[in-house]
């Protein structure tokens, strides 16, 4: 088996491991979503091999791995993997920047869906710092967009 057939599961591993990779306190508060940051990168690329079931399976193996209630990750990560599949075809055509801002728009939503979820479930309250994710994904992107075009070119994924 070569490395082309396992490139996009190793690069939600890695993404996984990141998401879930001990930090000092005042770091972990701008730690960017890694797996939202991969899985839109394979859904926007390869839309048909990575899509709203890979996106459900992903969230839960991260809600084991965070210990959050089982599905809270899997539903916003769905939603927002939705969203970037339906308009797939529109956003591969804007710029990295662009698509930067757009993918800043998607982490707002998934940070806003994870709270709103977990507000329902245990009650917490809303802190400005649960936004310094999405500042920090959208510079991100741009950097980790080309490191996997440049992953899935030169495997020739399709």
């Amino acid at each position: 088996m070569s490395l082309r057939n396992y490139s996009i599961a190793l690069s939600i591993v890695i993404a996984l491991v990141l998401q879930i990779m001990p930090m000092p306190a005042m770091a972990d508060l701008y730690r960017p979503d890694w797996v939202l940051l991969v899985l839109s990168y394979w859904a926007l690329a390869l839309p048909n091999r990575v899509n709203i079931g890979v996106a459900f399976f992903t969230g839960l193996i991260l809600d084991i791995l965070l210990g959050t209630s089982m599905g809270v990750h899997s539903f916003a990560m769905c939603l927002c993997i939705y969203v970037l599949a339906v308009n797939h075809k529109r956003l591969r055509n804007y710029s990295v920047w662009h698509q930067s801002i757009i993918i800043g728009i998607i982490a707002a939503l998934y940070n806003l869906v994870i709270f709103w979820v977990q507000h329902l479930i245990t009650d917490i309250y809303f802190l400005l710092n649960y936004l310094w994710p999405v500042l920090s994904s959208m510079v991100i992107w741009p950097w980790l967009f080309w490191l996997l075009r440049k992953i899935r070119r030169q495997l020739r994924l399709n």
